[in-house]
């Protein structure tokens, strides 16, 4: 039943015929958990709480950055450095406490995924990275949950329903992961800020209608939708007649193509590269991001975007170490790749984790 206190906050709800008593009662017995609390998962979110899903998981292992804040809007300037999961939890039940928040602070993997989505009855994603997309959908489709994704690039955005009434999944719309250099997360090719808050009001309200059983779920299709111009398109997304079989999490990294491990004499962590800047160690710092993020911030290195790095090679020293860097250790891995096969490079290191794990370590 619903209390005194609840009627008086989700009226205008209960004075919708379609919705009612009955639509805010599934919402309150409802568990949902979304993964990742950044761009996607603030406003879905603090519509979900605020709309009284009874109970809500979040999984999310970050902290929050600065750069965050132009679109996270879960977050304020004081929330900088502190675990997303835990500014989250404190704003939700602010908003809404009489709800309940489950929060993880960790990051989804093939071994926990499984034990942390059982308990909840729809799963959303709001995560920025396609290992993670597909291992959400094959732990849903193991346990037959329904998926609701949303995705953000610059302008565009989509939104579907995943796993749900015998209807497709995400291997159904994308097969086959993209190459890693094509497939850009928010921090190397950016996205308007009011962009995710979009998406994630749709990934919102199409959950809001699965638990109450209202309207006509975007199962089986795909909602794209462009900032610039508001226009927008509905696609059907068939089933693959031969789609792989899901019986087991697999090692999601690798099946993106995503180097985990780079050999020792390739490889540096923040830390070492915080020591030898602090010792004032005699090497060469390469920073292969674009001139726009380098003037946001860097680490006073030598500015040589992947774009035009062939250009600068007679720049790059021989006969000391070059550690090369990017935002998160992706595009600095593919010039070291180049250097070494076309220019015979052996006196390279790559930064782990790029300029972002290197600002964590405060």
């Amino acid at each position: 039943m619903l209390s005194a206190e609840e009627l008086r906050r989700y009226s205008r709800h209960l004075l919708i015929p379609e919705f009612g008593i009955e639509g805010q009662r599934r919402l309150k017995t409802a568990k949902v958990l979304v993964i990742g609390c950044g761009g996607l998962g603030s406003p879905i979110l603090l519509y979900l709480a605020a709309a009284g899903v009874g109970t809500l998981g979040i999984v999310d292992g970050d902290r929050v950055d600065e750069s965050n804040l132009q679109r996270q809007i879960l977050y304020g300037t004081e929330s900088v450095g502190k675990p997303k999961v835990e500014e989250t939890a404190r704003r939700l039940h602010s908003l809404n406490p009489s709800i309940q928040i489950e929060p993880y602070f960790e990051q989804l993997n093939s071994q926990n995924a499984l034990t942390i989505l059982t308990p909840y009855d729809v799963v959303i994603d709001g995560s920025d990275n396609f290992p993670t997309r597909y291992l959400v959908n094959d732990a849903c489709v193991l346990l037959n949950k329904p998926l609701v994704y949303g995705a953000i690039y610059r302008f565009e955005g989509q939104v579907a329903i995943f796993n749900y009434q015998n209807g497709p999944n995400y291997r159904d719309l994308f097969p086959v992961p993209p190459l890693p250099e094509l497939a850009p997360n928010c921090a190397e090719a950016g996205v308007l800020g009011v962009l995710p808050g979009i998406i994630g009001c749709l990934q919102a309200n199409e959950t809001i209608k699965l638990l109450t059983g209202i309207g006509e779920p975007l199962t089986g299709k795909l909602y794209v939708m462009d900032a610039l111009t508001l226009l927008s398109r509905t696609v059907k997304i068939p089933r693959l007649p031969e789609r792989p079989v899901i019986d087991q999490l697999i090692d999601y990294d690798e099946f993106c193509g995503i180097k985990k491990e780079t050999p020792d004499d390739e490889n540096i962590s923040p830390n070492k590269l915080k020591l030898l800047l602090e010792e004032k160690a005699d090497f060469q710092l390469i920073d292969v991001r674009e001139p726009h993020e380098y003037a946001i911030d860097n680490l006073g290195a030598t500015l040589m975007p992947l774009s035009q790095l062939e250009q600068w090679v007679t720049q790059i020293e021989r006969d000391k170490w070059v550690i090369v860097h990017c935002q998160s250790g992706m595009r600095s891995q593919k010039a070291i790749q180049l250097l070494r096969e076309k220019y015979g490079f052996t006196n390279l290191k790559n930064l782990e984790g790029g300029i972002v794990a290197y600002r964590k370590l405060g």
